[in-house]
């Protein structure tokens, strides 16, 4: 058992490494880049729920090593109001509403965080939430970065919708978000921004186990691989 947890253990270690190093959340890269928590800054980098099956756990530890924060795990410690609830709600007031009495009928104190797509959402966010008691503690400002012909992002929608907000709630951008444009994007005053990047498309680290390290060593020289 001792040894079947120390294999693990190791394991573990190697897997958080290797997406470390593979989700841009690690120094270096090409050019001597900054890496996408450093660049985000003063906002946090965040991952989202898109893990590995199986790994979600390791995704995340992942994130937190290279200097990153996590999102909710699951759904049972957040409650997220996305764009298909609103629509099936028939819009922004009822599903927070819905949501809101939900959690004061089941006693729950749980934060919440709602999907908004332009600025006209964001209002009605803040129009329900300046009526009501609500629940609400983050807005999510949805694709609101513009990728431009020129390579560039616009960020002035994200920004304008920042500025509405105001304090009032945390944010969080979403959409767009690569190691080329979260420095822009955090300049904007958002209080996180996440990327589901950094955990659905990591790049594996190819690792292996040798018995004969001198050997192993030879080969991996020759082939530029040690």
């Amino acid at each position: 058992m001792q040894r079947l947890l120390a294999f693990l253990t190791l394991l573990l270690s190697f897997t958080a490494m290797g997406l470390r190093s593979n989700t841009g959340l690690s120094n270096g890269g090409a050019g001597g880049r900054m890496a996408m928590a450093d660049a985000a800054r003063p906002a946090c980098i965040l991952e989202t729920r898109k893990t590995a099956p199986g790994l979600r756990l390791v995704d995340k530890w992942a994130v937190l090593i290279g200097g990153g924060k996590n999102h909710r795990l699951g759904l049972f410690d957040m409650v997220m109001i996305k764009d298909n609830h609103i629509s099936v709600a028939g819009g922004i007031a009822n599903a927070m509403k819905s949501v809101d009495q939900f959690l004061e009928k089941e006693n729950l104190k749980l934060p919440v965080e709602i999907e908004t797509r332009t600025i006209e959402e964001v209002k009605d966010v803040l129009a329900y939430a300046a009526e009501n008691k609500t629940s609400l503690t983050r807005i999510m400002l949805d694709n609101m970065v513009v990728p431009l012909p020129n390579g560039v992002v616009d960020v002035s929608m994200l920004k304008d919708a920042v500025q509405l907000i105001n304090g009032r709630f945390e944010t969080e951008a979403s959409g767009n978000v690569t190691i080329d444009t979260v420095k822009k994007i955090g300049e904007t005053g958002v209080t996180y921004i996440s990327s589901g990047a950094l955990t659905h498309s990591v790049k594996a680290l190819d690792i292996s186990l040798k018995i004969d390290t001198e050997l192993a060593l030879q080969v991996g020289r020759r082939t530029n691989r040690a």
